[in-house]
């Protein structure tokens, strides 16, 4: 069943990170970047940020290589979304690699607002507003 395919690990002090983000109680946007170590097959930590807009963000993911951004808008009615982003241009064993662990990082992060997006230049918050749209 490919649902239950697990490709890389997440790293243990990562699970620990998301469980303390997924909770916190600040207002202000924030975000937690994660990459794939692609030796070691495991999801990591790249980056934190503290209040960081959308477009900021944005500018921080490289233009051709997938990342996992997990985000805490500061609205209340807004609260965490998780983007997998796979540019195009990504080299095919990396964007295998990264879809194949977004479920497992889903999962363990026990996230309901997920997105995909295969062009950066997308991300924005009225993106993102559109895309949360949905889930009301």
């Amino acid at each position: 069943m490919a649902s239950s395919l697990v490709v890389c690990e997440v790293d243990e002090s990562l699970k620990e990170k998301l469980k303390k983000f997924r909770f916190r109680k600040e207002t202000n946007n924030a975000a937690i970047l994660m990459k794939i170590d692609m030796e070691k097959q495991l999801v990591i930590l790249e980056e934190e940020y503290e209040d960081i807009s959308m477009e900021d963000l944005r500018n921080e993911l490289p233009e051709r290589q997938p990342r996992y951004p997990f985000i805490k808008y500061g609205r209340v009615s807004y609260p965490l979304c998780f983007i997998f982003s796979s540019p195009v241009g990504c080299k095919p064993e990396q964007q295998m690699m990264y879809a194949g662990s977004k479920n497992q990082l889903v999962s363990t992060a026990e996230l309901t607002k997920v997105f995909e997006t295969r062009n950066i230049e997308d991300l924005s918050e009225e993106w993102l507003i559109n895309k949360l749209a949905f889930f009301r």
